[in-house]
């Protein structure tokens, strides 16, 4: 891990949800332990090995590093339990993906506080485009449905985003151009999944209400 990271003082690894590379897959070596090559334009002296860096929103080590023209190429592995939880099992070469590097002290934070553990799976069940914008409807999974509020946060695929409406357990969300063109959300259409990871606010929020409130100490 590189000095500066948060995670070297011992702190959880944070991300922002703010995409800085759409990285490509290069190569997927299925087994016991997945491996896939991601190209990105990080240059290759910027990563350590050890290092981890959001991929559509999952965590993951950086575990070789190789200099790829301007860029580099890294590699990742993956567990069983990740491509059972995310969309990563579904990444063939030539997948388009989501890259954000874990933050430094100083950084500024951009989006909402993002740890890159996925919650679940969600499916884009309608895709509305209207002068450049587009308007997902997006359906979660029954467990996270609680956890998902109007105005709140969310990302998908590793982006932070507003949930503008929820009913049920299907949101709402609007897609600026901006978003659409640098990231991978522009390509998205109707039936496709998404990576999801829910506000952690909105997790603690939802585990303090169930339990009870601790005895104050007595001094």
């Amino acid at each position: 891990m590189r000095a500066g990271y948060l995670g070297k003082l011992g702190a959880q690894l944070m991300f922002t949800g703010i995409v800085t590379a759409v990285g490509r897959i290069e190569s997927v070596e299925a087994g016991p332990v997945h491996r896939f090559w991601v190209s990105s334009p990080y240059s290759a002296d910027s990563f350590e090995i050890g290092c981890s860096v959001a991929h559509a929103g999952a965590c993951l080590t950086v575990v070789e590093v190789k200099t790829d023209g301007e860029g580099s190429r890294h590699l990742v592995e993956l567990s069983p339990e990740t491509l059972d939880r995310t969309t990563l099992g579904q990444w063939a070469k030539g997948s388009p993906v989501n890259l954000e590097r874990s933050l430094k002290v100083g950084d500024e934070l951009g989006g909402h506080i993002v740890q890159g553990h996925v919650d679940g799976v969600g499916e884009i069940v309608d895709r509305i485009d209207t002068d450049g914008w587009i308007t997902f409807r997006v359906k979660a999974p029954e467990n996270l449905s609680a956890f998902i509020a109007e105005k709140g946060s969310i990302a998908v695929d590793g982006v932070s985003l507003t949930t503008n409406a929820v009913s049920g357990d299907v949101f709402d969300l609007m897609i600026i151009p901006h978003t659409a063109e640098v990231t991978t959300l522009g390509s998205l259409k109707t039936g496709d999944s998404v990576n999801l990871e829910v506000d952690v606010m909105a997790r603690y929020a939802a585990r303090l209400m169930a339990s009870p409130i601790a005895p104050q100490a007595k001094g």
